[in-house]
């Protein structure tokens, strides 16, 4: 399956955790909230996933490992599952992206793309 027919959508909501940060310290606390929608006609179940988080000195470090949160759920047609995580930059801007490893009942194998989302202090960027 390319990419294009991914039943899956994604969408990020962030939050800057400022009470948990400590500028001196250079650690911007971030905190993200994904929702994963199935769109498509079968149930998936989501396997691994795979980040790339890039701060703003262009320093990347990747995060690879099975499920979500300690979970691996499986996702009806028409349905979604949300999960909050975090992260922390040196910087008070970064980006993140990557992708999560999906099966289909039936063992068909396909990569749902997380789109680049930037996690930004806020009143940092106009």
């Amino acid at each position: 399956m390319s990419q294009a027919e991914s039943p899956i959508k994604i969408k990020v909501d962030t939050e800057y955790l400022e009470h948990q940060s400590d500028v001196a310290d250079k650690k911007y606390l971030f905190s993200y909230t994904i929702t994963i929608i199935n769109v498509g006609d079968q149930a998936v179940t989501l396997k691994d996933r795979h980040w790339i988080i890039t701060n703003a000195n262009g320093d990347k470090s990747e995060v690879k490992g099975p499920g979500v949160v300690g979970e691996t759920p499986t996702i009806a047609p028409n349905t979604a599952y949300q999960y909050s995580s975090g992260t922390v930059l040196e910087t008070p801007i970064g980006f993140m992206e990557g992708s999560y490893g999906m099966v289909y009942n039936d063992g068909r194998l396909f990569s749902a793309v997380i789109p680049t989302f930037r996690l930004a202090v806020p009143g940092l960027l106009q």
